[in-house]
Parts: C-alpha cells; structure tokens; sequence
C-alpha cells in the first residue's frame, strides 16, 4: 500500500525540520489502514515498532512516500514494514528517510487478545 503526505509549516519543529512526532504518527496511521483493509473487522491497537531512526532531514513543502507491507502474521498480530521516502520531483531518494516495522494486536472491547479474522488479499 502506497500513501503521500505533505509537509506543512505546522508540522515543523522549531529549527525548521519535520518534527518527529509527526513523522511518528503517520507512520502507525497508515500502517494501521493498511492492517485493518487485509483484516476487515479486526480492533487493532499499536503495541510496537521495532526502531525508531530519523535518516536524514525533512523540510516544509516536502511531500512524503509511505510504502507499507505485511511482514508477518501471527495468531493475534500482525507486523507491518513501513519505507518513507522523498516523493517529491528532483528530491526523489531511493533510500529510505525512515523504515521500521509496526506491530498490531487485535483485541476486544476489554483490550483482551482475539485471533486474527481472515486476510484479505487486496489488488495493489
């Protein structure tokens, strides 16, 4: 699953880079859109990713490239690679600016674990 985003003033620091934070939260958004559209019905919550590595700088009017792919599935969860690159004209990168692997439990109301529902393949 591919997603863009766009940098704007206010999801700068006070240095005039992407503050991480921001970065962060896209990052398990759309690692938990793409989670939740190959298992329709789950109640997925975060319960980690593997690093966290800012790269390189980001700076306003960049536009971001979010790869997210399914790495595994166990029982319960789910683990999910995210690539972000440039995605913009000339500042296209092939290296990544940030990867990590987010992973999902699907739980209950109470937050107790469930299995996985099915997967569904989605056309890419």
């Amino acid at each position: 699953m591919e997603h863009h985003k766009l940098v704007l003033p206010g999801h700068l620091n006070h240095y005039g880079f992407l503050f991480g934070g921001n970065l962060l939260q896209w990052v398990d958004e759309y690692a938990w859109i793409a989670a939740s559209l190959d298992y329709p019905g789950a109640k997925f919550v975060t319960i980690g990713m593997d690093r966290v590595v800012f790269r390189k700088n980001i700076r306003n009017g960049t536009i971001l490239k979010f790869i997210i792919e399914r790495v595994r599935a166990g029982t319960t969860s789910a683990q999910y690679g995210v690539l972000v690159f440039r995605g913009n004209g000339k500042d296209c990168d092939n290296e990544p600016l940030f990867s990590t692997n987010v992973t999902f439990v699907n739980v209950d109301q109470r937050g107790s674990k469930l299995p996985l529902p099915d997967y569904v393949q989605r056309a890419e």
